[in-house]
């Protein structure tokens, strides 16, 4: 199990989580998706699914989808529908996702976390053994903040970090082919490696990837060939070579 966090809102983490799995399920790994964000789960939507999880034995049967297996609050309630819940409500719905959803057999369970440091990271831990954490930034100061402030949840947590992600990293224009560091670059990579932790590495802002989620097709399926689609191919390489090593060290 691998949770995906950031620390903050608004830097593409399940964008990234959804490539990340889709990718890791191209090269024929057997991968499940949690979305557990209960409060604004994206995922259905950049995965293009709409139909509901059904029951089997008193299990819930996740979703398939780009040759995963998916689940997520979004699939549970009416479109637009807000989730109005209290902690012990959050605890309630991660422990149901865990324990109660026949996942099957998995190489990789990636979990895309919420922004911040609360219950659903807490509760996550609290349920189940997660090999590792990947933290998504951005390279601005702010993000990169934040995502020091997830290491250090983790760490308090006894979870490894697998590896750091820099999103938006930079922008090439279509048009002159300049390149823009438009959230500045190279930051993330600098500050975390400093910490002694792995970069995974970085990945270009593209409007391709928005069109693709807001179409339900993660771009390292739909544009497998673009620049963007192959650093997120070349980072879930990366992610499935740390998890190796973390086996490997803890065994």
């Amino acid at each position: 199990m691998i949770a995906i966090g950031s620390g903050k809102g608004g830097v593409g983490k399940s964008t990234v989580s959804a490539n990340l799995a889709a990718a890791l399920a191209a090269t024929g790994a057997r991968v499940g998706l949690l979305d557990g964000d209960i409060y604004g789960p994206n995922l259905p939507r950049m995965l293009g699914v709409h139909k509901q999880p059904s029951q089997r034995d008193g299990k819930i049967i996740p979703v398939e989808a780009w040759g995963l297996r998916f689940l997520s609050m979004g699939l549970l309630v009416s479109e637009g529908e807000a989730v109005v819940w209290r902690g012990p409500m959050l605890h309630g719905a991660i422990k149901s996702f865990l324990h109660d959803v026949d996942w099957g057999e998995l190489d990789y369970l990636l979990v895309d976390l919420p922004p911040g440091t609360g219950d659903v990271q807490l509760s996550l831990v609290q349920q189940t053994h997660v090999a590792g954490a990947v933290i998504v930034t951005t390279p601005s100061a702010v993000a990169i903040e934040d995502g020091v402030k997830a290491v250090s949840m983790f760490e308090k947590l006894q979870v490894p970090i697998l590896g750091v992600i820099e999103n938006m990293s930079h922008f090439i224009c279509s048009h002159c082919g300049t390149r823009h560091d438009i959230f500045d670059t190279g930051r993330a990579e600098a500050r975390f490696l400093a910490m002694g932790l792995p970069f995974l590495g970085a990945i270009p802002l593209d409007p391709a990837v928005r069109a693709a989620g807001d179409e339900g097709r993660p771009v390292v399926l739909a544009d497998p060939q673009r620049d963007t689609a192959r650093a997120l191919t070349r980072i879930a390489g990366h992610l499935a070579q740390r998890v190796s090593i973390q086996t490997i060290g803890a065994s």
